[in-house]
């Protein structure tokens, strides 16, 4: 067999993936009866040109010969893919524990049930069919449940949000595409395994998160829900077992940390205990909203398409050197309120796959370095998040606060929208956000929301609309981890982005799984 991959592919837009693969064959002289299979290896739109938007393919052909040579050719020896071999040869007495059921967690679980060693995995919240019940049931009467909302729960808070996939991560050694082609085998669209920007959408997430449960089960691992980890048991400077809802204790010597960026009560535990953990800069702002209509025309050269959503970048550094950025922008989709705390407010935003609200979202927040925090104690910047969210919480009652652009840089409450209305899961009110966040912040997004629009048209409308607090971007703690991935305690092995050491579901999925890979290097599946 030879396996030939086709690169630069221009189609117009509505073209099709038929289409794409039909030109790989006559641009590699592969006939029908020489083809063996073919699959596009990767999509993406050109937009350069607007109107004038092409679409971008690469295929890969198998054929039983081939020959054809050119710049946009290449015959493959091989096809790379994810391989770990396991070498480890010290033998566990007891499973291994995976502390949350974030992506970071789900793959390291995955690929340790895959592999014999019977991971324990224990999740604070509640299985992903309950909790999706549960932050309906929040959305609408706002009855808060602290283990299991948009932030807690099967999934993490990934779950909740547009499941984007995209990463900029270095990857050796394919785990990007191990990561797409597992959500694949699992429930997600097959388009995510090559589209340049991937989505599952929550909706479907759901389902795939549930799949991944039932397969570890079957793999030989176990799960507690609705169990928070509350101590640390630590011997001789070694993990020995972690206590569930300060009552039962479960033996283990490895403890592998993926709990996720609002897990503050397990940060000051893990600081009692005297793990090693530092000051580490995150990002908070507001979100916005605009018609998506507007962004399809100012991304594609027209409002409707058959290329979905259009989705967007910004970035900007004010003139006090303060970047700001988009984040976590969702084409088609909603702004969330996504609280674990009772008595504090942030937000976040989501979308569902076919992403067909009526507006674009996104986070747009600016940097908050350690000298930001309000002390050099490891933990400040967690408690800068919480009071932030107090005081919104306290702003407009409980309801997340929504303000037209015009109003907030006049620094006036808003008292009726205008051509943008909300797209909110979750109840709001119309306010001032004004004095609500930083001043430093405050200056650095008014700044910014006017430079975006001489980027993308119609971006400082003075009907976007803001609404706060988008506070959850990343962990504003590292936990501390050495060549061997552990902290200072030997068998803790913290993970994601929770750790401080992922920004994403993807790249938490990959992290993941370099902490399988470690210990699958010193330790042998369990016979």
């Amino acid at each position: 067999m030879k396996y030939i991959k086709v690169t630069n592919i221009k189609l117009n837009m509505n073209q099709t993936e038929q289409d794409a693969i039909a030109e790989a064959m006559r641009m590699a002289r592969i006939s029908k009866e020489n083809l063996v299979d073919a699959r596009i290896m990767k999509y993406s739109i050109d937009a350069r040109k607007k109107p004038q938007v092409k679409k971008l393919f690469t295929v890969l052909l198998t054929a039983k010969k081939a020959s054809a040579k050119g710049k946009n050719i290449q015959i493959l020896e091989k096809l790379s893919k994810y391989e770990q071999e396991i070498l480890g040869t010290k033998k566990l007495s007891h499973s291994p524990v995976v502390v949350g059921f974030g992506p970071a967690g789900m793959f390291c679980a995955y690929l340790l049930a895959k592999n014999g060693y019977r991971p324990v995995v224990i999740e604070r919240g509640a299985k992903v069919e309950q909790r999706i019940q549960d932050v309906e049931q929040f959305w609408k009467f706002g009855t808060l449940k602290e283990r299991s909302n948009v932030q807690f729960g099967e999934g993490g808070a990934g779950t909740f949000s547009d499941g984007k996939l995209n990463t900029g991560i270095k990857d050796k050694r394919n785990r990007i595409q191990f990561v797409l082609d597992t959500f694949v085998a699992f429930g997600a669209k097959e388009n995510i395994a090559y589209d340049a920007k991937p989505h599952i959408g929550t909706d479907i997430l759901c389902h795939v998160v549930r799949n991944m449960r039932e397969e570890i089960i079957s793999l030989g691992g176990s799960f507690l829900f609705d169990s928070t980890v509350t101590d640390f048991r630590i011997e001789n400077n070694q993990i020995t077992g972690v206590q569930i809802n300060e009552k039962e204790w479960i033996d283990t010597s490895l403890c592998i940390l993926a709990i996720g960026h609002s897990a503050r009560d397990t940060f000051r535990r893990l600081y009692e205990k005297g793990i090693a953990m530092e000051q580490k800069p995150f990002a908070m702002g507001v979100r916005v909203e605009h018609l998506q209509k507007m962004m399809n025309r100012s991304q594609y050269g027209m409002e409707e398409t058959s290329l979905g959503a259009a989705p967007y970048k910004v970035t900007y550094h004010t003139e006090k050197n303060r970047g700001v950025y988009s984040f976590c922008m969702c084409p088609g989709g909603y702004v969330v309120n996504a609280s674990s705390q009772k008595g504090r407010l942030c937000i976040n935003g989501m979308s569902y796959q076919k992403r067909d609200s009526q507006n674009a979202n996104s986070a747009i927040v600016t940097t908050i370095q350690p000298e930001d925090f309000p002390s050099r104690h490891v933990l400040a910047g967690v408690e800068m998040q919480e009071a932030l969210e107090e005081k919104t919480y306290q702003w407009c009652s409980g309801k997340i606060p929504v303000q037209r652009l015009e109003d907030f840089l006049k620094g006036q409450k808003t008292t009726a929208f205008g051509s943008v209305t909300p797209e909110m899961k979750g109840n709001y009110a119309l306010a001032d956000l004004n004095s609500l966040l930083p001043k430093e912040m405050e200056e650095a997004i008014k700044e910014a929301m006017t430079a975006f629009g001489n980027s993308i048209e119609g971006f400082d409308h003075p009907d976007t609309l803001l609404s706060a607090i988008e506070s959850r971007t990343s962990s504003p703690v590292r936990i501390l981890r050495d060549d061997s991935f552990q902290t200072n305690v030997v068998g803790i092995y913290p993970a994601g982005e929770g750790a401080g050491y992922a920004g994403g579901i993807t790249s938490a999925a990959i992290d993941g799984m370099k902490i399988f890979e470690q210990i699958s290097s010193e330790y042998c599946p369990f016979e």
